[in-house]
């Protein structure tokens, strides 16, 4: 498990402030585990702008937009010193999320502190791991995780090949080969990063404290983190025992069915931030969604549980829900 190693470790969580990706006005300071990290000859890779942003109620005048650095956005960006470099690439993951929908007077009370956004990338292994970390209050993203992944059970020419199939197009093929770790690793800093923010560990083993995942669908923790799980050589985590459909919470909040996340920003007037089918964009998205859930007065709740003693079978808990 990650916690012992992170417990041996804990002096040197302090050098993690000067490069913490949490920027947002409302940030506390936050300490990181000692992650393990790679030396890199940096270029810049972007994720790419591919609608016009459009003024809406729901969102703050912030600054034009940038496209964001990913290896930043993994701890791994060397050229945090360069003016130029700076100017041209953003690096706060959450200043496109700030909102004032914390002013709306349709709010009700949460039963969870946090709400973790979770899309998986990659239909053969997991090729992304992107969580945006929302306070279920506020609205605001708190943090964030994101990890590519490097899948373990292909031929190096089959990989590239997925890789290209998939990055390539999008322009991002070199971070991912620069930066991409196993899915184990992966897990592994996720768990030291839900530990430093109190969501799970020793503390609070099984499922998650005070916080769920949010998905847009069943199939990101339902079906793909077992499989990956099981092609990497690894017991199901606990903290996956529960999520929230999001696309569940909308068919009954709003009476209407939305097939995915590009139907909900459609109906909800809400832009396209970056490009669909990068993780990471598109956990940013799902958020925008949830803010606007939460302050039209949704109530978040968990959709689908699996059964203890059988977690390859799953509860759903919303008779009407999306099949």
């Amino acid at each position: 498990m990650a916690f012992s190693r992170l417990a041996l470790c804990g002096t040197s969580l302090l050098r993690f402030l000067a490069v913490s990706p949490l920027t947002t006005s409302a940030a506390i300071c936050l300490a990181r585990p000692p992650f393990p990290t790679r030396s890199f000859v940096i270029h810049a890779c972007l994720s790419i702008q591919t609608s016009t942003p459009v003024e809406s109620p729901y969102l703050k005048k912030m600054n034009p937009w940038k496209p964001m650095c990913l290896y930043y956005t993994q701890g791994k960006c060397t050229k945090m010193d360069d003016p130029i470099h700076l100017d041209k690439f953003s690096h706060n993951c959450s200043w496109e999320l700030e909102t004032s929908f914390a002013e709306s007077k349709h709010l009700c009370s949460q039963n969870l502190d946090f709400l973790l956004v979770l899309d998986l990338e990659g239909k053969v292994e997991v090729l992304e791991f992107p969580v945006l970390m929302v306070d279920a209050n506020t609205m605001q993203v708190v943090d964030f995780f994101h990890r590519f992944v490097r899948p373990s059970k292909m031929s190096e020419q089959r990989l590239n090949e997925y890789v290209e199939g998939k990055y390539g197009k999008l322009g991002v093929d070199r971070v991912w080969h620069d930066t991409a770790i196993p899915f184990k690793q992966v897990l592994e800093e996720f768990e030291a990063w839900m530990a430093h923010h109190r969501l799970w560990g020793n503390e609070f083993p099984g499922a998650l404290n005070r916080a769920a995942f949010v998905t847009c669908g069943n199939w990101d923790i339902k079906t793909k983190v077992p499989q990956q799980c099981k092609v990497s050589g690894m017991k199901l985590p606990s903290y996956f025992m529960e999520w929230i459909n999001l696309k569940d919470v909308y068919l009954n909040f709003y009476k209407r069915r939305a097939t995915g996340m590009a139907t909900m920003l459609k109906e909800l007037d809400l832009p396209l931030l970056g490009t669909h089918h990068l993780g990471i964009d598109d956990a940013k998205n799902i958020a925008k969604v949830l803010q606007r859930m939460l302050a039209d007065g949704a109530l978040m709740q968990i959709t689908a549980r699996r059964i203890p003693n059988d977690p390859q079978s799953v509860e759903f808990l919303f008779e009407n829900r999306i099949r």
